[in-house]
């Protein structure tokens, strides 16, 4: 049946929150534009007419087909080239969905999101639908097909992996955007001293350039391991330049809800660097640099005020 422009209207008014789950599910923006379209692909194809809730329905429809991408994505990364990261999306991003409790905001976060790599598809589906998008355990089991008391399981197994593989208790915002600041300034400064007082003593960096752009497949770990990369990292030079096509500009801003530096050439974000920040100091640093995952984050760079390089837009 043709669609009424009515309930077109219905499914736009999903898709935000569509797209947002899928990309929490997925860890992916163009694979969650893409889970969204098929999604929209079968609302055309079904009898709307007969669906008495369409947003329960939307969401089963969606996360069955993010459920079986993940199935197919976890063969695909076992021969990717490097390290596995996730899509960075920017600060403002819309499809980061809902940030108004610190569950949501942390769900959303780099480091979460590189922790769902570890759990299954199911007990990613209950932790995103739960932590993220406060769906009750008996909606979630409607959806997943389970049982609530298996959903309730599920999610607590989840939300344990998840603060099992977290780093230490994080700090206020006022506090990282002094300490990206500074990590800035000693990156560039080409010392590596300032680095490793910034560091927690088993600090850890690691890159996704998918064989596309030189990565180290192994991250570096410890302090001065870590601060000799970075010094390295941000120490300017014709051979740089010419890689990269053009004068790098470094910036920090907001990636994921945490502190970022981002790698900008002639406007476009060749790389994007979230940092991990403890009491205890920065305890991870984790680099995007793929360019088949930033093209979203170069219009949304595009589209949006930043300061001048080397100043924060935090």
């Amino acid at each position: 049946m043709a669609l009424t422009m009515y309930d077109v209207e219905r499914f736009e008014a999903a898709r935000p929150r569509l797209e947002a789950i899928a990309y929490r599910l997925l860890g992916s923006a163009s694979e969650a534009e893409d889970a969204v379209q098929d999604t929209f692909l079968r609302w055309q194809a079904a009898d709307v007419g007969r669906i008495e809730v369409p947003e329960a329905w939307l969401t089963k429809v969606l996360t069955n087909l993010c459920l079986n991408q993940l199935t197919s994505a976890r063969a695909r990364r076992e021969t990717y080239v490097g390290q596995w990261l996730p899509e960075p999306l920017l600060g403002g991003d819309p499809m980061l969905g809902p940030a108004d409790t610190a569950e949501q905001r942390e769900s959303v976060s780099y480091a979460v999101l590189t922790l769902l790599e570890r759990l299954s598809p199911g007990e990613r589906a209950v932790y995103v639908l739960r932590a993220a998008f406060d769906y009750p355990h008996r909606e979630i089991a409607e959806i997943l097909d389970i049982t609530e008391a298996a959903s309730q399981q599920i999610f607590h197994r989840a939300k344990k992996h998840v603060a099992d593989g977290k780093a230490r208790a994080e700090i206020d915002g006022a506090a990282a955007r002094r300490i990206v600041e500074e990590f800035l300034a000693a990156a560039t400064s080409g010392r590596t001293e300032p680095l490793v007082r910034l560091l927690t003593e088993d600090a850890v960096a690691i890159g996704d350039g998918g064989g596309k752009v030189p990565a180290r497949a192994k991250a570096f770990e410890g302090a001065l391991a870590v601060a000799k990369f970075l010094r390295g990292l941000f120490k300017p030079s014709k051979a740089k330049e010419a890689y990269v096509g053009g004068s790098y500009e470094v910036h920090a801003t907001t990636a994921n809800g945490g502190p970022a530096v981002v790698g900008v050439v002639d406007g476009r974000v060749v790389g994007v660097m979230c940092l991990e920040i403890t009491a205890d100091g920065i305890a991870a640093f984790r680099s995007q640099v793929n360019p088949d995952k930033l093209d979203r984050a170069t219009r949304r760079w595009a589209a949006t005020g930043h300061g001048e390089p080397g100043t924060s837009a935090l």
